[in-house]
């Protein structure tokens, strides 16, 4: 499929067989070969994706180790044009690269094999004074824009990453076959309870993109890419109440299963309360959690976010549940408040890290989330009937 009525006819299709659609940024050849056994829909070759396969951060695309467009149309050429014949490939374009003339670049995407183009790596991804001096020497958006509206009047397949409603206007206007919001960076292959919070805000963020589309053509093919969305669960969470038609991965489909299979997973063996966190989680953005589950679930949050600021307000915010119940439900099941639970988890903390480490007091009271020495030798004290200083001369002992 090479022409972009076909692949969209294609897609449409794939709509009504399987209700939502599937992309994947691909950094390699394996990725691609088996994203497609896998039943996605198209690959997109990203330059950020050919880093992720080097073990380097996505970010190494925004920056001036390799020129982007030199990085995809090698790689993409070998490896992923050879091997993939049944469902379409589409080129990220630096659209601002100042090296290349864009209408004849284009052409040479088409020419050698390529059915579409993606904006990317996006301007839409920098802000700042940065994105102020890029765009003073015309490196905009805009460009972008044009990116899509050439390759649209030549017949290509294009896929756009939007930041905002004005943004997805513009591409709409150029002709973009798919509209795909940008929800930031995919956050790591270990998150914590704050991914709830996260969900919700990026839900928000896509509905009201959307909408503004909506308006303009309702037919438009509506998508997702990064931020908090990492697992099945997540764009579930994302695809109900909505008419969000598919999902982009990349990270998700490269980094994070490697460091799941390389790290995580032996760690499990060891931590196997990591599974049930997961299914916590689960069960919370389900709306099913119990009793039971909400007071595991803080403690397990405590555990993890112990040398954060963390407070009741906010893991009741989390657990859309209000304060004052949560408060008086973990005292009757714990025996004592939130407040007193997680001194003492810090205290312990503390003590666990000073028997393994010689380390400065005031550098262990930062560690367990009290950045003012004070207040940790004066709770330590109320608690331990004893000095910090005092405790650790006598444990050295």
């Amino acid at each position: 499929m090479r022409n972009k009525y076909e692949i969209t006819t294609y897609l449409y299709n794939q709509l009504k067989v399987h209700n939502h659609l599937i992309g994947v940024a691909a950094g390699s050849g394996m990725t691609a070969k088996y994203a497609e056994q896998g039943g996605a829909d198209f690959i997109l070759a990203l330059s950020s994706g050919r880093f992720r396969q080097m073990g380097v951060s996505s970010l190494a695309g925004f920056l001036p180790y390799a020129n982007s467009n030199e990085v995809v149309m090698d790689f993409a050429s070998k490896e992923l044009i050879p091997r993939i014949k049944n469902i379409p490939i589409c080129f990220g374009i630096c659209a601002t690269d100042p090296t290349i003339l864009l209408d004849q670049y284009i052409d040479l995407i088409k020419d050698k094999g390529f059915a579409g183009i993606n904006n990317f790596p996006s301007i839409g991804l920098i802000d700042g004074i940065f994105r102020e001096a890029l765009e003073e020497q015309g490196m905009t958006y805009d460009k972008e824009v044009e990116a899509i509206r050439l390759a649209n009047e030549k017949g290509l397949f294009t896929v756009a990453f939007v930041f905002n409603e004005d943004q997805a206007v513009s591409m709409l206007e150029a002709g973009a076959d798919v509209i795909c919001v940008h929800l930031g960076l995919t956050e790591g292959g270990s998150l914590g309870a704050k991914k709830i919070v996260s969900l919700q805000s990026a839900k928000k963020m896509a509905i009201t993109i959307f909408d503004r589309c909506n308006q303009i053509n309702p037919n438009i093919i509506k998508m997702i890419y990064g931020g908090p969305v990492t697992k099945p669960i997540d764009v579930q969470f994302m695809y109900d109440d909505t008419d969000i038609m598919g999902y982009i991965g990349g990270s998700v489909f490269e980094r994070i299963p490697s460091e799941q299979a390389l790290t995580q997973i032996t760690k499990s063996f060891k931590q196997s309360n990591d599974f049930h966190y997961d299914e916590l989680i689960a069960k919370i953005i389900e709306g099913i959690g119990s009793k039971v589950d909400y007071i595991e679930f803080i403690k397990r949050y405590i555990s993890l976010h112990y040398m954060d600021d963390i407070t009741l307000n906010e893991v009741s915010a989390i657990l859309s549940l209000s304060r004052s119940y949560l408060s008086t439900l973990f005292k009757k099941e714990v025996g004592i408040s939130f407040t007193q639970y997680l001194i003492h988890f810090r205290l312990h903390r503390a003590i666990e890290i000073l028997q393994k480490e010689d380390l400065p007091l005031n550098n262990v009271a930062e560690m367990v989330g009290y950045p003012n020495y004070a207040q940790f030798s004066k709770i330590f004290k109320n608690h331990k009937g004893i000095s910090p200083t005092a405790y650790f001369k006598n444990l050295k002992k």
